[in-house]
């Protein structure tokens, strides 16, 4: 709840962050005193809601089940949320009177919306009065922060304290994870001297516990230690209760007590188990350890005597497990699926003596396993479950079906839920709200960084840091913080091995689904269990069934994404009359031609999204949505941006072009956007793709100075001195794409200086000299490059060696020479390689130890290469090769008497001249998913 206050108060702060009047001027003076009261009640309303705040984080942990507590939340959420509505409202009117088409429509927006700031005075009084009647109803009912430890946590509840032993039953039911519990075994008793601290790590419900406690109770291993001790730490716990447990299990319980040590203090209880321990061999267990500072006090009190001690860590947090050396951590993965399902049987058909599955069964019980995604903890727990259900069809297909429902209220699904809340309650306030976000995606969705990212900040739940930090730096360190939480896995990393995409558990993303609906947050309609959209829903998602769905009564919906895309252009067009307050639009891969008109309307809009539609326009009208963050138009027809566009001088990312070549084979693979408007006043632009040179343009983009990535095209020699020395101004730039204005233009990048953040270069066009430039020479942070028709005359593969840091490197039509040669040593980290359309080339030279990380080879349109290079044998990390459109010659000798040079590679494909089609179809494929994950695939049109 308390991430819903810190969100509402980010708003309010900024929303007062500059006088009103001043922005809107006075031309309508009944306005002024309204605006003078209404900030003066914001500022009273923000240190009401501070306070609130504060009690909230300081008693809600442990509150967890008191069902008072929990209603007066609901309270104060609903609270929380009509102050939201009224500082978006104020903003929408606000952004109507700043309209700046002409001074009659100002006029006419300021006395249309007169009756709408009238109503900001009883407004803010109903909330004034709602608020004071939270202060009375806490007090009445006897909410309050209780009694606090002395400079410590409250002890925890004891019915969480042993979260995975929720299927701890006997040793021999343990399944998978065989490594990990002979690697544990094997550091347990190893003869090492110094006191050794091994940590296990991952997601609640994977047994760590239990695996853990297998080894821990081990006959062997307890003969080998003089003594032992486990306590469970949870998210809160009392030092002192800690210590006098680990003390009453090392020592005979009635001597301690009889020593006085329910009287002692921390460091003489700390005392008495250094004494205890100084000359033994123990082993300890810290069970459920969510933070470092438990170890900081503890490590004090395990001595290191050199008598061959054990501490063994369980925990959820990647940086907790980073206490222990490297070499002494395990970390737990989800089960494979045969384990799964032997798990399963073992549980759900225990009665019978071969735990096998029914025949009638397999087909409801194969789901339900899938859907527990190798989660122990949920496997046994249904398993358990339907043990004592009838093993019949129907009864299991309506159980399957009615799985959402059972988490949510099936007190025997308790510990899963439980459980995995554990990891959603420990968020702090500027996480929970980020992750509950990811809840609105389908199952299974691959949740992309960057575009997760911009919707977060579209929204409001990303901190401004300051000190040239921008907030899409702070939203990555937010889903690195998730993925340390393990809460969000990551399914994909780009060539630099930078996260790319991420994805959430199902039963993980099953509950916090839950939450975020009951909690007002947001609502994934379509989804299993999800068949109405709540009045007071604030985000919306749409997966699926999106035409059963005739109308949304709520205009308080602050993001729309749509994935359902089996639905006509009019639905769209008559849905989006209710999103006055929209923050976020996501219309991508939506069957629309034109952009709905209420768009131009949404004065709060921050984040646009007509991707991957047939939409060719951007009206004039664009010019109201002046807190514009992302306009993302990739995939679309628009070819021409209107001048209005440099009125929204919010932007952050402006995407916008058209593909005409998805293999990129040619020059003109993009079409190229004309930039009508004067680009200089879109001074908050980070990136830009792509738009058309001009002499003007080029000039100007020097004033984009938080330029991180740009694509520019049309490109003519008479414009590079200017460009280049707008780019100098960029000190960030780190993405280049720039293009020939055609085939015949030359391009002279002589004597100009390094950009020297640069990390990806996409040049396109003949090159002065037909050779690499000598500014190449500079480039060191360079881990992507792509030369396209380049005209080079002598091979260039040793003038781009020395880019020890390429990842990635694409040479398509660049050379027109007949040999290529790579030398021992070079390119160690390269990964992927693309030789394209060099029609000349009949040789390609590789000699043993170089490109030594390479793990795709595409060789495409290499027409008169007739033999297989010889040197790929050497490369044994390679995984893939692709071949399209290669001599048949080429193709019989792969096949046939040098196929002993590629035996070794896992996945070959190759695609002849009259597969184009089909080639089209992969690379489009393989592209889309990269830069948008599978799910964009899933819900995509077939096209």
């Amino acid at each position: 709840m308390a991430d819903a206050l810190f969100v509402i108060l980010r708003k309010i702060a900024l929303s007062l962050g500059e006088g009103v009047l001043e922005r809107i001027g006075t031309e309508l003076a009944e306005i002024a005193p309204i605006l003078t009261d209404f900030e003066h009640s914001m500022k009273q309303i923000e240190g009401e809601l501070s306070i609130l705040k504060a009690f909230i984080d300081q008693v809600s942990i442990h509150k967890d089940g008191d069902k008072a507590f929990d209603a007066w939340l609901d309270q104060v959420r609903d609270v929380a949320h009509e102050v939201e509505d009224i500082i978006d409202e104020y903003a929408y009117l606000t952004a109507q009177n700043q309209d700046t088409s002409s001074f009659f429509k100002r006029k006419f927006h300021q006395i249309k919306n007169f009756a709408a700031w009238q109503k900001f005075p009883g407004q803010i009084s109903q909330v004034e009065a709602r608020i004071q009647r939270l202060t009375e109803m806490r007090n009445r009912y006897g909410i309050s922060v209780g009694e606090l430890d002395k400079g410590n946590k409250l002890q925890q509840h004891n019915k969480f304290s042993m979260s995975d032993f929720a299927y701890l039953t006997d040793n021999s039911e343990i399944v998978g994870n065989i490594d990990g519990i002979t690697r544990l075994t094997q550091w347990l008793l190893e003869e090492k001297q110094d006191r050794t601290l091994i940590a296990i790590f991952g997601m609640g419900g994977l047994g760590k516990t239990t695996i853990t406690s297998s080894v821990y109770n081990n006959k062997r291993i307890r003969r080998t230690f003089d003594c032992r001790a486990w306590v469970t730490l949870s998210q809160t716990y009392q030092a002192e209760e800690l210590l006098r447990e680990i003390i009453n299990q090392l020592i005979d319980q009635r001597s301690s007590m009889a020593s006085g040590l329910t009287t002692m203090s921390r460091m003489k209880l700390l005392e008495v188990i250094q004494i205890y321990l100084r000359d033994k061999k123990y082993i300890i267990v810290l069970d459920d350890v969510w933070d470092k500072d438990a170890w900081l006090f503890l490590n004090y009190a395990f001595v290191r005597n050199s008598c061959g001690s054990k501490v063994l860590i369980t925990t959820r947090q990647k940086d907790v497990s980073s206490l222990a050396a490297d070499s002494y951590v395990i970390e737990l993965k989800t089960l494979k699926y045969a384990e799964s399902w032997e798990l399963f049987c073992k549980k759900a058909f225990h009665a019978s003596t071969d735990n096998k599955c029914p025949e009638n069964l397999i087909s409801w019980a194969n789901k339900i396993v899938t859907k527990c995604q190798g989660l122990p903890l949920a496997i046994v727990t249904i398993g358990s479950i339907l043990s004592y259900h009838e093993l019949e069809e129907q009864v299991w297909k309506f159980f399957y079906n009615q799985l959402s429902w059972h988490i949510e209220n099936n007190p025997e699904l308790y510990w899963i839920s439980n459980v995995l809340n554990l990891s959603l309650n420990n968020l702090p306030s500027y996480l929970r709200s980020c992750f509950l976000y990811c809840s609105l995606y389908p199952e299974d969705y691959k949740i992309k960084r960057k575009l997760i990212s911009k919707l977060w900040i579209a929204e409001g739940l990303v901190e401004e840091r300051g000190d040239g930090t921008t907030m899409e730096e702070v939203a990555e360190c937010y889903l690195m913080e998730l993925t340390q939480r393990s809460l969000l896995q990551v399914t994909e990393r780009n060539e630099c091995g930078r996260a790319r995409t991420f994805v959430m558990h199902d039963l993980v993303r099953e509950v916090t689904s839950i939450i975020a609906k009951r909690e007002k947050f947001g609502i994934a309609y379509g989804d299993a269990g999800t068949t109405q959209v709540l009045h007071e829903a604030r985000r919306l998602s749409i997966q699926r069934g999106a035409k059963s769905l005739n109308s949304l009564a709520s205009s308080r919906l602050r993001s729309f994404i749509l994935f359902d895309t089996e639905i006509p252009s009019s639905w769209i067009y008559d849905i989006s009359s209710s999103f006055r307050l929209l923050r976020v639009l996501c219309l991508r891969f939506a069957s629309i031609e034109q952009m709905p008109c209420v768009v131009t309307e949404l004065y709060n809009l921050r984040y646009l999204d007509f991707s991957h539609t047939k939409v060719k326009e951007v009206p004039a009208s664009f010019s109201k949505l002046v807190n514009l963050q992302v306009l993302d138009l990739r995939f679309s027809y628009v070819e021409e941006l209107p001048l209005e566009i440099s009125m929204l001088t919010n932007l952050r990312h402006l995407h916008v072009f058209v593909v005409h070549d998805v293999q990129q084979r040619s020059l003109n693979c993009f079409g190229s956007t004309k930039f009508l408007g004067n680009i200089c006043h879109l001074k908050n632009l980070q990136a830009l793709y792509t738009v058309s040179a001009n002499k003007y343009l080029v000039s100007q983009l020097g004033n984009l100075t938080l330029m991180r990535g740009l694509g520019i095209m049309k490109v003519q020699q008479s414009y590079i001195e200017e460009l280049w020395n707008s780019l100098t101004k960029m000190p960030n730039l780190s993405r280049l794409l720039l293009f020939a204005s055609d085939m015949d233009e030359i391009l002279n990048l002589k004597m100009l200086r390094p950009l020297p953040n640069l990390k990806l270069l996409w040049l396109a066009g003949k090159l002065d000299g037909g050779m690499v430039p000598s500014l190449f020479s500079k480039f060191e942070k360079l881990t992507q490059l792509k030369m396209d028709w380049s005209g080079l005359k002598e091979d260039p593969i040793s003038s781009l060696s020395h880019m020890l840091s390429l990842v990635n490197l694409c040479l398509n039509g660049a050379y027109d020479g007949e040999q290529l040669t790579f030398c021992a040593g070079w390119f160690p980290k390269l990964r992927s390689l693309q030789l394209v359309d060099m029609e000349h080339l009949n040789l390609i030279e590789i000699e043993g130890g170089t490109l030594m990380s390479l793990h795709t080879l595409e060789l495409t349109g290499l027409r008169n290469l007739k033999a297989v290079p010889e040197g790929i044998k050497y490369i044994r990390t390679l995984d893939q090769m692709f071949l399209t459109d290669m001599s048949n010659e080429f193709i019989e000798r792969l096949l046939g008497s040098d196929h002993h040079i590629v035996q070794h590679i896992p996945d070959i494909r190759n695609f002849g001249s009259s597969d184009t089609q089909e080639a089209n179809n992969f690379i489009s494929l393989e592209y889309l998913t990269k830069k948008y994950g599978t799910g964009a695939l899933k819900y995509s049109p077939a096209e």
